[in-house]
């Protein structure tokens, strides 16, 4: 039976993942609308204040150690030692497990002292909740990256998909029994909470299932521990050895054979030192420190992003606060602030989703096409995710009142959702700029560009919460996430000697958002006026959703139609995205929108 190359394997895995997350992301973004629906804005705020410090930990439980994890098992796999692979396993096993211990306990008993510095003691019964799902994700994280490192990403995209929905459907229960209880605000932040760590656990028990059903088929097959060219361990090694011993130092062995790379051509299979040679085997705590030393970089750059969320819960509650609003009114204000994050993370989510094209995309362009291929690709991707992310904070902002009402019920926050909504502008460029520099390389980039604006968001809130409340802090999130991308584009500018025409920056897309602005608040207002006509009250929430859904149809037409007409869209480059480009390229054909 013919196997699949690896870029096959490779495609394979990438719609998976891709596949998962995108459902994934979809059930996570969403269960926030019926947690605020049916436990209010209190029960809301107390979860959105302990959900960014409960991702805090699970990254530092985790420690970057999946990657490692995934890195390594892939590298000693394709030197066919799979009983180094199940050793990594374990090692790594007992060091998230160990981690996840210490952190699990500093959380639950460290819960008083956190909410002293958040400023809210409701929140202690959810951070000790929380606490709880530190013993099982960890481990959960580490069996998925020893399946990656396998190249089997279907464990990974089921577990993924399972967690959250096993979390959405233990918190919705929850909160309905709790409510129906009459329970307290933080007795019921914290049964919503517990949603993550029945997730955690399910999730752990299916990577699990996987591992098991993988060991047996090991045991079952115990021929397929060997190396592509068909040859068992031992046969190469002993190879090599006797290769080594030759007084010409391998000349005379046949140079298409992967031994003859391994000795002398080391770094083209990833060997670093004597240590990674075939034959050599590392004790325990070598490849301890070998994990961690690959890891804590990673963990580090990930902490940047839950970091601009944790800005919020560790500033906001107290400046709402210091301006006179108690415990259980800081949380509902605070809960108010959070109305608008899920629609900002279903367009960040979609900007991550497609991300992930860009990166391999770059790497090619680079190798092949040289430095104008590299350039055009940028400028084309950067363009485009600069358009998407202001039609996406033009529509939220200009609708916000309906949208608000369809999903939560009443106005509350509007101006807040309003400012929020801007954030999507600058989070979208700076996820795509990011993409497309680590497609060139950089990799930390990224990760210092959100910790100045991480930074410069807590600087914002001090000034301007006080002044302006939930609003002056959705302000500082626009302009902190603008910050970040400015930061990312400048950098890729530079790299890739990108000079953008600004008619294409400015000019264009302000004329496009405009009119597409113009044409959604115009079908709003219609749509209101006939359902006010009809008796039909448009703060209902029934008819805000059919006013929502109107206006943003309207307002995707014609952001479409003036794209196309001001040459921001064109057919050639729509079909030089990765893989879907064409495909859209020739739908829009048809309906006569691109020429």
């Amino acid at each position: 039976m013919k196997q699949p190359s690896t870029g096959s394997r490779l495609l394979q895995g990438a719609f998976i993942l891709g596949l998962a997350a995108i459902i994934s992301k979809i059930i996570g973004a969403f269960q926030k609308i019926p947690l605020q629906n049916l436990g209010g804005d209190g029960v809301f705020g107390i979860y959105n204040t302990v959900y960014p410090l409960y991702m805090l930990m699970i990254i530092l439980g985790a420690a970057g150690l999946p990657l490692a994890v995934s890195k390594f098992v892939a590298e000693q796999n394709a030197l066919g030692r799979p009983d180094e692979s199940r050793r990594i396993i374990r090692l790594s096993s007992i060091l998230l497990g160990g981690i996840g211990l210490v952190m699990a306990f500093l959380m639950y008993t460290g819960a008083p002292l956190i909410a002293d510095l958040i400023g809210n003691r409701q929140v202690v019964p959810s951070i000790r909740t929380a606490s709880w799902a530190l013993l099982f994700v960890p481990l959960m994280t580490g069996l998925r990256g020893y399946f990656q490192g396998l190249q089997q990403m279907v464990p990974t995209a089921v577990s993924q998909v399972v967690e959250q929905t096993i979390r959405v459907t233990v918190m919705i229960v929850l909160l309905l029994w709790l409510m129906r209880r009459d329970a307290s605000l933080e007795t019921i932040a914290a049964g919503a909470m517990m949603g993550s760590v029945a997730g955690g656990m399910v999730g752990l028990l299916t990577m699990l299932g996987y591992l098991y059903r993988h060991r047996r088929k090991e045991q079952e097959n115990t021929q397929s521990d060997v190396y592509a060219n068909g040859r068992s361990e031992q046969a190469v090694i002993g190879e090599i050895a006797s290769v080594v011993k030759r007084e010409d130092g391998g000349a005379g062995m046949d140079r298409s054979d992967p031994g003859h790379e391994m000795i002398l051509e080391p770094k083209k299979w990833g060997l670093s030192d004597q240590s990674d040679r075939v034959g050599y085997r590392r004790s325990n705590g070598e490849w301890i420190r070998t994990l961690l030393m690959y890891a804590i970089p990673v963990c580090l750059g990930s902490l940047a992003v839950p970091l601009m969320n944790l800005v919020d819960t560790f500033t906001v509650p107290r400046l709402l606060r210091g301006e006179g609003l108690d415990e259980i009114q800081s949380m509902v204000s605070f809960g108010i602030y959070n109305r608008g994050l899920p629609l900002v993370q279903l367009v960040t989510m979609l900007a991550m989703s497609l991300s992930v094209l860009f990166i391999p995309a770059m790497a090619e362009a680079r190798l092949k096409g040289g430095p104008e291929a590299v350039r055009q690709q940028a400028g084309l991707a950067l363009r485009w995710f600069w358009l998407i992310g202001l039609a996406a904070s033009a529509g939220l902002a200009v609708l916000a009142e309906p949208i608000n009402r369809m999903l939560y019920g009443d106005a509350a926050g509007t101006e807040a959702l309003r400012y929020m909504a801007l954030t999507a502008a600058g989070s979208t460029v700076s996820i795509i700029a990011a993409a497309l520099l680590q497609g060139l390389g950089a990799v930390r980039a990224p990760a210092f560009s959100m910790l100045a604006a991480a930074g410069v968001k807590a600087l914002l809130n001090v000034m301007l919460v006080p002044a302006l409340g939930i609003s002056g802090a959705a302000l500082a999130g626009a302009v902190a996430y603008m910050l970040a991308a400015g930061l990312n584009v400048a950098l890729l500018a530079r790299l890739v000697a990108l000079r953008p025409a600004p008619g294409a920056v400015l000019a264009k897309p302000a004329l496009v958002i405009a009119a597409m602005s113009l044409a959604a608040v115009g079908t709003a207002l219609a749509a209101e006026a006939v359902l006010g006509g009809l008796g039909i009250a448009a703060d209902r929430r029934l008819a805000a959703m059919g006013v929502s859904l109107l206006g943003i149809a309207a307002g995707s037409a014609v952001f479409l139609l003036a794209a196309a007409r001001t040459g921001l869209l064109t057919a050639a480059e729509l079909a030089a995205v990765p893989k879907m480009g064409p495909r859209l390229a020739k739908l829009l054909r048809r309906l006569r929108v691109l020429r």
